[in-house]
């Protein structure tokens, strides 16, 4: 979901790691240990939480978070909480970088200070104001000047223990004056319109005349400010909420007698942070934050087409695709937008198999020269080229739900039954039993290793195209080695595919958080056994450095195990093998808690707020009571009209959804602003392709009789608002091909000198033929003068791009007004932003 931007489409994403915290105070009762979980928020909206670590002072929690942004925010937070069983849960302490600052973190493990946490600096939002100074004469002649403050509205106000009813308090202040006004509270929602204007009078000082008056109206004006504070009309003991803060000094009617402007609340300084502010401990983060401002589809077009014919360009090393590989620092961050934009247009497989076949090829190469030691065949793809990059990540994508549905049930039996299976003598507990644990542990691999050999039928097409490739690659290069079409896949499917997934399962969404110790330690011998098992190597038990693993394997030395393995291969790597839908088995695509209101599908009863477990497969959505319950109703995907969001004036709640069907509409609150965006994309996507999708829509709920949005009386009436466009039928994956290319223009120019250097060494090579330089020789350059060629087309296209962001850079900051709605007084990005654009408009003159 894209913020348009005047044309422009911009999308924001995190990825984040919660390493672990440190050094947490201890908890004043005898024990002195916390049981702390970390959240992520979006200014104070919540997005994320970790599992509840307990019992420690330095929690290790080890978890993956990935989104996409759906709106604007200024702050990403991170807040530790201690859980309290009885009250409430306690805030330790939070780490707050502000938006503008995600950069100087990007991609770095660093450690933060935790910070204090107090009612004062938990501020969020904006206020829009006017302010207008008039002349106004008494009945008794006296000339005085009054101030028209005018609180038009507020918006993003956060919500406070799940409600928010606000109000404002105007003050002006003074050396000598303190005068308060307060407006009505508006009741359940965090964007009230107030509209509101408040009168104050600027008394004129006794020596006041006419010869004098501006001398001695801007002296008084100058002394005087407006205070606006917002708060939280609240029904408990302790007091209303404060909400935020902005103070203006009147000297900004110094130009003008009126002044109009949006401002960000600011947090009152009250000067009470008495705590040191490593007091508090430490928390462990790597944050990657990445914004894409995607132009439309036809500015990427030079782009794009170079990097879509890749895979027919001879030699492949020639082509803009390879380039991007060989100029990367990292080969995966070549490979992510790469499969990404191919898979989007059906070039992946192509484009794989020819890197891959000139991979082997560079083997054979190798192996002319003078050595006696030929390269081992079980060792192809296993390095971090760009060939085998590309493979982990289009199983990652085209794989995910094969890999659910193969996996995700026995994983769920292991960490739920929690058997021992330790068989390292060394560690084994005090009670248990070494054979006992060994027998634990071979059911579970003959579980696991059953589930992955019977689940070929169900490998995705595309990984199989590839495979069948990889295997005629290796089987061509490595003519005496009859395992070789084997490895050549299992290096992939079990090393690369089944045994991480395994060994880490909640980095695959097979589980929701890190796993306990001993289930980790659990899956980690399996993943092991697993692996071996997939290898077919001739000497197995010499694979394991440990000798009790050594011993375990000794279970497994049976044919049929090695049969298994060979089935399962020679299944997903065959020729013309087709792809049965799975529709016996349907395939869980997302499920979790949300609140739904009544349908009104019984004449009478309460259409009341519900919370309600949902369900999402490729045949139905469900809700039912609570998890594992039978579904209380259910709706075929054929029968999902549009999947929209609700507008929040409807219910006065937020984040909320309508899933449309041919009678009535579902509407659903989500958690929080992400999850809401999870559910709308993945609702759009798997009924994209029904034959009655709508193309209007209501945004507002049919309430009192008519459509809050159109007033249409009728609940049958046609919708007043175009549906938002789901993908193209065609499209399996959700992926947005500009923005794709967006992403390899941005690596390209931010590796430009790398481009030119390959320029150079393409020269030097067509020219000299001889003994490469030393700073050339980490390129692969097969064919200089196409490569050459090649690149001259990619910088031509990447320097295209770049003028085109320059030029909207420069409109943007014409047209762009600081105190407007979108970039409110106290924005410190765009201020940012505003002094880089002076610099350059000053060197660029």
């Amino acid at each position: 979901m894209a913020v348009e931007d005047e044309g422009l489409r911009v999308f924001q994403s995190v990825k984040i790691k919660i390493g672990e915290a440190k050094n947490l105070p201890s908890y004043p009762g005898p024990s002195k240990m916390r049981d702390c979980y970390c959240t992520v928020n979006l200014d104070q909206e919540e997005v994320f939480r970790t599992k509840i670590v307990e019992k420690s002072l330095c929690p290790f929690y080890g978890e993956d978070f990935y989104c996409e942004i759906p709106r604007s925010f200024r702050h990403l937070s991170f807040y530790i909480f201690d859980r309290d069983v009885f009250r409430r849960d306690s805030i330790i302490g939070k780490v707050a970088i502000q938006k503008e600052d995600l950069q100087k973190y990007h991609n770095r493990d660093t450690w933060f200070q935790l910070q204090h946490v107090d009612a004062d600096s938990e501020v969020q939002g904006k206020v829009h104001l006017e302010l207008r100074l008039s002349e106004v004469i008494t009945d008794t002649g006296v000339v005085c000047h009054k101030l028209a403050t005018r609180i038009v509205e507020c918006q993003g106000l956060p919500i406070v223990n799940g409600q928010c009813d606000p109000y404002a308090t105007v003050t002006l202040a003074g050396p000598f004056r303190s005068e308060a006004k307060k407006t009505k509270v508006k009741r359940k929602t965090n964007n009230p319109q107030f509209d509101e204007v408040f009168y104050f009078e600027v008394t004129r000082p006794c020596s006041y005349s006419k010869k004098s008056h501006f001398d001695f109206e801007e002296e008084d004006v100058d002394k005087l400010e407006i205070r606006v504070d917002l708060w939280n009309a609240s029904n408990l003991k302790f007091g209303d909420e404060f909400l935020g803060e902005l103070r203006i000094p009147l000297k900004v009617l110094r130009q003008s007698s009126s002044y109009e402007a949006w401002y960000f609340l600011q947090p009152r300084d009250n000067g009470s942070k008495s705590l040191k502010p490593d007091d508090l401990g430490s928390l462990r983060l790597n944050v990657v934050y990445t914004e894409d401002h995607v132009f439309s589809s036809d500015y990427y077009s030079p782009l794009r087409d170079l990097l879509l014919k890749s895979a027919d360009v001879e030699p492949v090393s020639a082509s803009a695709a390879h380039i991007l590989g060989e100029v990367c620092r990292e080969k995966q961050e070549a490979a992510v937008p790469l499969v990404r934009l191919l898979l989007h247009y059906g070039r992946v497989v192509p484009f794989i198999s020819a890197i891959a076949s000139a991979e082997v090829k560079r083997t054979q190469r190798q192996t002319l020269s003078p050595s006696p030691f030929p390269r081992d065949p079980n060792t192809i793809f296993r390095g971090n080229s760009l060939a085998s990059k590309c493979i982990d990540e289009t199983m990652k994508l085209a794989g995910m739900h094969y890999l659910h549905v193969t996996l995700k049930p026995v994983i769920e039996e292991i960490c739920q039954s929690h058997k021992p299976c330790e068989i390292d003598p060394v560690k084994l507990k005090d009670g248990e039993n070494l054979e006992n644990n060994m027998e634990n542990l071979r059911q579970y691999v003959d579980r696991v290793f059953h589930a992955i050999t019977e689940s070929g039928v169900s490998c995705p097409t595309v990984m199989c195209d590839i495979f069948f490739s990889l295997r005629e690659a290796a089987a061509k290069r490595f003519q005496g080695d009859p395992d070789v079409r084997y490895t050549a896949v299992s290096s992939f499917i079990f090393l690369r595919f089944f045994a991480p997934a395994i060994l880490s399962p909640n980095l695959f969404q097979l589980t929701p958080h890190h796993t306990d110790p001993q289930t980790s330690r659990t899956l980690t011998l399996i993943s092991k056994t697993v692996q071996t098992l997939g290898s077919l190597s001739k000497s197995k038990s010499a694979s394991f450095k440990e000798s009790y693993m050594a011993t375990f394997y000794e279970f497994f030395n049976e044919q049929k195990y090695a049969d298994a393995v060979k089935n399962f291969l020679d299944l997903i790597s065959s020729s013309g093998r087709r792809d049965p839908k799975s529709v016996e088995q349907p395939i869980l695509l997302k499920e979790g808690l949300m609140i739904k209101r009544a349908q009104g599908r019984k004449r009478f009863g309460m259409k009341n707020f519900k919370k309600r477990w949902f369900r999402l497969t490729n045949h139905e959505f469900t809700y039912h009571k609570s998890k594992g319950d039978q579904p209380l109703y259910s709706i075929p995907i054929e029968n999902i009209l549009a999947v929209e969001k609700l507008e929040e004036e409807s219910f006065k709640m937020k984040n909320m959804f309508q899933v449309i069907q041919p009678e009535r509409a579902l509407y659903i609150q989500a958690n929080n602003c992400v999850e809401a965006k999870d559910w709308i994309d993945i609702l759009t996507k798997v009924s994209q392709c029904n034959q009655k999708r709508l193309t209007v829509y209501h945004p507002s709920a049919y309430l009192s009789g008519h459509w809050l949005c159109c007033r249409a009386p009728s609940d049958s009436a046609p919708g007043c608002s175009p549906c938002t466009g789901g993908l193209p039928a065609n499209i399996q994956l959700d992926i947005d091909g500009d923005r794709e290319t967006e992403r390899i223009y941005s690596l390209f120019n931010s590796y430009m000198s790398k481009l030119e250097k390959m320029q150079e060494a393409c020269g030097s090579k067509s020219v000299y033929d001889g003994p490469e330089q030393e700073e050339y020789s980490t390129f692969i350059i097969d064919d200089p003068q196409e490569t050459y060629k090649t690149l001259k087309q990619v910088i031509a296209g990447v320097g295209a791009l770049e003028q085109e962001h320059a030029q909207y850079k420069r409109d943007k900051f014409k047209k762009t007004k600081y105190g407007s709605q979108e970039h409110p007084i106290g924005d410190k990005s765009f201020q940012n932003y505003i002094r880089q654009q002076s610099e350059t408009s000053t060197h660029s003159i």
